[in-house]
């Protein structure tokens, strides 16, 4: 069974300018951090021309579909009848993308196959997230 999820969607960039710009981006569920998702955007799609990704709660990604929520440097939100903002806050400014509500269903979905909601905690690897936290301990 595979571990990685990933799904390709079209973003629209929200802008100042009045025409909103699509741009391709990737979210992707690894079942060994369970409780995360990651958007990523290739190059082109960057201020600085390299790709860009975030992680988030995947919790966060779900609840954001059907009402805000996020206070931090993600926030997600709905958008009329089909569309989802998630926001993207850093030092640099705000990113805003508008996403196909359908879209990110179709991917969390997928992700409660892979690991049901609630049973997060028997896809951890604790030994091992123990092992790295300690490994420059000594």
């Amino acid at each position: 069974m595979p571990t990685v999820i990933e799904h390709a969607v079209q973003a629209r960039l929200v802008a100042s300018a009045p025409q909103m710009e699509s741009v391709p981006a990737t979210l992707r569920y690894d079942r060994r951090d369970p409780f995360a998702v990651q958007m990523a955007f290739p190059p082109p799609a960057t201020l600085e021309g390299n790709e860009v990704s975030w992680a988030f709660s995947r919790e966060l990604l779900a609840a954001g579909i059907d009402a805000p929520t996020g206070v931090g440097d993600v926030r997600v939100r709905p958008y009329g009848f089909d569309r989802t903002v998630v926001e993207f806050h850093a030092p640099e400014g705000v990113a805003m993308v508008h996403v196909r509500t359908s879209e990110l269903r179709r991917f969390l979905r997928r992700v409660n196959l892979m690991v049901p909601v609630g049973h997060e905690h028997r896809y951890l690897d604790l030994d091992h997230n123990l092992a790295e936290l300690l490994r420059d301990a000594c």
